[in-house]
């Protein structure tokens, strides 16, 4: 009995580390992650405070005042407001599979069309950001890991520092210092290398921050494990010890959040964007939500999520081929 029970749980263990397995488990996880996205967005235009079809009339004229019983009817009408709460449900999530996320009360465009056009240079800035968050941790940390002289607690304070000093504020010391003051960038935000640089900066010190500590916490943990003694008795030296073996092991904990991170990065650089002017989805959801065209708003909020979810299984993926040890759970 014993022995069918262990024969058992072993073909349980290798179903689920199958790569098929888990690949098809990501895939139902992700398409829950954005099925919740898409009924927060749906249930955002169904309960803010105030009738739809008065607002999308408001929006068009200009006027504030109410409008006839025939108008909002023909609104209602149009886009479905009129049929029960059910029935509008279905109808959003059938146009959802089919690539509509409805269209702009303002612009009277399709919002996927409006966020196709501007989340390039977002994507852009958010990746950017990324990169640069992980180059400064891991300099950082590389000077820093295991050695007790001032520098090395002067830039790990630093690191707390940035940690907890919101973006939009770096944003705006960034802006008036190197931009206003000193002019070495431009201060409207352009498409060009130059004007990359500060808002890639304001993003990224606040993240390299965060990474730095969780990197440099593991990375002190393996500079005490048997193998990188070995490896220094064999000669090597000691930025190749720290470079090539322990920088490996160390990197780990902070590649898992790199998934959230970079979520964290796009809405990050909405604000951002903001602050330098730049091209993005910033200034559009912006001016949607001061203008409550909802339909821009819950369109941002399901990208970000189908975002978050394709970046989540890329990052899952990354790990397990930096540590071939970890199995397909």
């Amino acid at each position: 009995m014993t022995l069918i029970l262990m024969n058992g749980n072993e073909a349980v263990k290798r179903v689920a580390h199958n790569p098929l397995v888990w690949s098809a488990r990501r895939i139902l996880s992700g398409v829950a992650v954005v099925w919740a996205a898409a009924t927060f967005a749906f249930l955002i235009q169904c309960l803010l405070p105030g009738d739809r079809a008065q607002i999308i009339i408001n929006v068009r004229s200009g006027n504030v005042g109410p409008a006839a019983p025939v108008e909002l009817a023909a609104i209602n009408a149009q886009y479905g407001f009129d049929q029960p709460l059910v029935v509008q449900y279905a109808n959003y999530i059938w146009r959802i599979l089919h690539g509509d996320l409805g269209e702009s009360y303002q612009q009277h465009r399709s919002v996927a069309g409006i966020i196709a056009e501007q989340i390039g240079p977002t994507i852009v800035l958010a990746i950017a950001a990324l990169l640069m968050a992980w180059v400064i941790a891991i300099l950082t940390t590389l000077l820093i890991a295991g050695r007790d002289n001032i520098w090395s607690k002067l830039l790990s304070g630093a690191q707390i520092f940035l940690a907890t000093v919101p973006p939009y504020w770096l944003a705006t010391i960034l802006l008036v210092v190197f931009a206003v003051n000193l002019r070495i960038f431009p201060v409207v935000g352009e498409s060009s290398p130059m004007g990359l640089v500060l808002p890639t900066l304001a993003l990224a010190l606040e993240l390299s921050g965060f990474f730095g500590q969780v990197v440099l916490n593991e990375f002190t943990r393996v500079l005490e494990q048997p193998f990188v003694t070995s490896a220094r008795a064999r000669g090597m030296s000691d930025f190749g010890v720290r470079f090539h073996h322990i920088l490996r092991h160390a990197a780990l904990p902070g590649i898992t959040l790199s998934g959230w991170a970079l979520g964290k990065l796009l809405s990050g650089a909405i604000l951002i964007e903001v602050v330098f002017a730049r091209q993005g989805l910033g200034g559009v959801i912006v001016a949607a939500t001061s203008s409550r065209d909802v339909p821009i708003v819950s369109g941002a909020v399901l990208i970000s999520a189908g975002l978050f979810v394709l970046v989540s299984v890329i990052v899952d993926l990354a790990y397990r081929m930096l540590d071939p040890r970890m199995k397909l759970t």
